[in-house]
């Protein structure tokens, strides 16, 4: 796995900002760089790979065990062949690198690039959408086309290598307690990039996890018994009810 690359030398007042900003971050829920990439399968070695690519909700940010732990010990008895490479980077972009290369820039690496890989699930642009404004004050969140676009071309990519792609939805995070992190036009953005996932088909499949994590009475936010505390990362309950939303049956083999 790549080592995460730092950030170029910024101003003083900006250091101390982001700094800040990432200490904030770390505190609630664990936006810290820790390229985990555990495998958790059979010891013998499965002969087939799923990596699950995301940020923070993907890497656990501290939660153990976090939901890709617990699908593995699912498919460990129902599909015992696969092994689940988890590549989550806590503080991950899709678009943009700094704690860790941008998901695009590893996406060759830290999915394609595995032996045996056969499947992908891709969770990321939360933080693509908060950090603008909060983490890095000034940058303006990306628009629903621009994640989008993203999107497609990892599609792309893995389709051009064999390999099946599952999009997550994004999981909410209105109430989030870094300061910032949350405006409602980042939520118009989420919700939109959410509707494309559910339904332009350009994914193999679709793990809705923000059906999965958000209170049904404000599905701006994560329901209360999934919240880790700080309205952003789900809790152990909530990376359960994550692994329970992921149908085993996706990961058939594909010949």
């Amino acid at each position: 796995m790549p080592t995460p690359t730092a950030p170029r030398p910024v101003s003083r007042r900006v250091t101390l900002v982001l700094v800040l900003g990432l200490a904030v971050l770390a505190l609630a829920g664990g936006v810290l760089v820790r390229h985990r990439s555990t495998m958790v399968g059979r010891d013998a070695g499965p002969t087939r790979t799923l990596v699950t690519f995301g940020d923070s909700l993907t890497d656990g940010g501290g939660v153990v065990p976090p939901w890709p732990d617990v699908l593995s010990r699912r498919l460990l008895a129902e599909r015992p062949q696969i092994q689940v490479v988890n590549a989550g980077i806590s503080g991950n972009r899709l678009l943009r690198g700094g704690m860790g290369p941008s998901g695009l820039d590893r996406f060759e690496h830290d999915v394609l690039a595995r032996p045996g890989v056969r499947w992908v699930t891709v969770l990321e642009g939360t933080n693509d959408l908060g950090f603008a404004g909060s983490v890095e004050p000034g940058t303006r969140p990306p628009t629903a086309e621009e994640l989008i676009g993203a999107y497609r071309r990892l599609v792309e990519r893995a389709h051009a290598a064999g390999v099946k792609v599952q999009g997550g939805t994004l999981p909410p995070f209105e109430g989030t307690t870094t300061a910032g992190y949350f405006t409602p036009e980042k939520e118009t953005v989420r919700v939109a990039v959410n509707e494309w996932i559910r339904s332009s088909g350009t994914f193999d499949a679709v793990i809705d996890f923000d059906r999965a994590l958000r209170d049904p009475d404000h599905p701006a936010r994560l329901r209360p018994a999934y919240d880790g505390g700080d309205h952003l990362h789900p809790n152990v309950a909530g990376h359960r009810a994550m692994a329970e939303a992921v149908d085993p049956g996706l990961f058939a083999d594909p010949g």
